[in-house]
């Protein structure tokens, strides 16, 4: 199981959750990486089959992305209630 690490409460009952940095991939370029440049593109960001997609076909894998959040040490066991 994997727990956020970060979240901040948005309006309209929404949360900000921190899971992932982007920052250094998306600025590795490449032409599907490009579009992700522009903060209004990469707001479309949506889930599909639990990954998160760009409409461009440019996904991130669940797998990869736990992997790279076990290493930076992002993840959190959960406490027993």
């Amino acid at each position: 199981m994997v727990d956020v690490s970060r979240l901040k409460p948005l309006a309209g009952r929404a949360l900000r959750l921190c899971v992932a940095e982007l920052a250094q991939q998306v600025q590795s370029g490449g032409p599907m990486v490009e579009p992700l440049r522009d903060e209004v593109y990469f707001a479309r960001v949506f889930v599909e089959i639990g990954a998160p997609t760009w409409r461009n076909g440019f996904d991130l894998d669940p797998i990869n992305l736990y992997v790279e959040m076990d290493k930076a040490g992002l993840l959190r066991k959960a406490t027993a209630a």
